[in-house]
């Protein structure tokens, strides 16, 4: 679970700060009144992720690699740069490539985009994913930094970027957002950047797998009404409880209490069958059970926001082990889930609610992810909560009408009566590089490829 309200992405993650702040922007009823929307009527993604995506963008430094799992590698540098990491004040002298996608036209005009990156990043190697996009009105927005990201936290302190705006547009942790949704401004279309770094002299690369963004208008609303279920069916997702390492670590984010996003991915990791390595796992006390969630928060920590629930670095950790990819999207409603969860997949979900709207939860929250492993007969959610006692307490059941609710609202009222953002429907989702033609099916019938 995350920390209580903060001031920054923790709890202004799907709406602009200033409306959810000050609760002035009440939705419309029509828009409360909303049916879930299929993901494609408010959601769209895009991913560069083939060899041809590959050679269709811009490079100066960089590679296509073709095989069976297509990739972007430094070839020949284009020069060297200075970096100072705020983290540590060191400065050091990289080598870097660039590679810049296509213009990508919105099927959505967005008022949020969020990237996702798949990579790997050996010792001396980092990226930087950076993106721009064109107004509704015509004009463009600055290049934003999305993140400087590496597996490791050796060379540079993994780390979001604070204070971008234009006045028109803000990155909150990691969502791109436009400041004033209620003025009809949308985003028409974006580009994504690469900067890939090598100390200098070094053979050593960063290869980058995927690379895409979500882009979304979740219209305002307080309350979803409930889908009607569709399927009864439960995965074997491993069970960790983030709270028996309370205490643990503190450098990351106060230690296990606050670690539920990297205690989520490390299930659903797992469930596909990876796990750690001996050698991956050896900074950590012998005495702590678990050890891969100790692994999992230091490896998604964000220096900067200084928590371990950036969606994008958990994505892309997921994506550091054999053959898994990890994006960041929106999904409309619970039977997208079910669909999901029919061909194999379970998901990460992020909601905030008062512990009176979640019946067996024991707890309110500001913001948290869970594990969706399946829906019983009479089409309740079965979730993995990292926020449990022990391992064995992790499965829980929730109310389908309150669980839809709360994951897919944009705006809510905290237990002081203000009104404050949700997430509008966050999803993880984990999967493997070479899927089966049902997952391929699944995936594609929510929005992703």
């Amino acid at each position: 679970m995350s920390r209580a309200e903060q001031p920054s992405r923790r709890t202004v993650l799907a709406v602009a700060v200033a409306a959810a702040a000050v609760g002035t922007a009440g939705p419309p009823a029509a828009a409360a009144a909303r049916r879930p929307e299929a993901p494609g009527g408010l959601v769209d993604n895009r991913a560069w992720t083939s060899y041809g995506d590959w050679r269709s963008g811009g490079g100066t430094g960089t590679r296509a690699v073709p095989g069976t799992r297509p990739g972007l590698v430094i070839a020949t540098p284009a020069g060297t740069t200075d970096y100072t990491d705020p983290h540590t004040g060191r400065t050091a002298t990289w080598e870097y490539a660039t590679w810049t996608s296509p213009v990508h036209r919105l099927a959505v005009p967005a008022t949020e985009v969020i990237a996702s990156w798949n990579a790997h990043t050996p010792a001396g190697t980092w990226l930087q994913v950076e993106l721009t996009g064109t107004y509704s009105d015509g004009t463009d927005t600055p290049w934003y930094v999305m993140g400087r990201w590496a597996s490791g936290d050796q060379d540079i302190r993994r780390t979001s970027v604070d204070d971008q705006t234009d006045g028109r547009s803000t990155v909150w942790t990691d969502t791109f957002s436009i400041d004033d949704a209620a003025s009809g401004l949308r985003l028409l279309s974006y580009r994504l950047r690469l900067t890939l770094h090598r100390a200098p002299g070094s053979k050593a690369t960063p290869t980058v797998w995927r690379l895409g963004a979500m882009g979304s208008d979740i219209p305002d609303r307080f309350t979803v009404p409930a889908s009607v279920p569709g399927l009864a069916r439960e995965l074997g997702v491993p069970r960790y409880s983030q709270e028996i390492h309370a205490g643990q670590y503190p450098e990351y984010d106060n230690g296990g209490e606050a670690w539920c996003s990297p205690t989520s991915s490390q299930m659903i990791i797992e469930y596909w069958g990876r796990r750690p390595t001996a050698g991956q796992l050896a900074w950590v006390d012998p005495s702590y059970a678990d050890p891969q969630v100790c692994l999992a928060a230091r490896s998604t920590y964000d220096y900067q926001y200084a928590g371990c629930g950036n969606w994008p670095f958990n994505a892309a950790y997921a994506a550091t082990y054999k053959d898994l990819q990890g994006v960041v999207t929106r999904l409309g409603s619970l039977t997208d889930l079910e669909t999901l969860i029919a061909a194999g997949i379970p998901a990460i979900t992020s909601q905030s609610f008062l512990k009176s709207e979640l019946t067996g939860a024991g707890y309110g929250t500001s913001g948290h992810l869970m594990t969706v492993i399946g829906f019983t007969a009479d089409g309740d959610v079965i979730a993995n909560d990292p926020a449990s006692p022990d391992n064995g307490a992790v499965r829980r059941i929730y109310k389908r009408s309150e669980w839809e609710n709360i994951w897919l609202r944009t705006k809510r009222y905290n237990a002081s009566g203000k009104v404050v953002s949700g997430t509008g429907g966050v999803c993880y989702l984990y999967f493997p590089a070479h899927l089966s033609p049902r997952q391929r099916k699944a995936l594609a019938a929510v929005g992703v490829r």
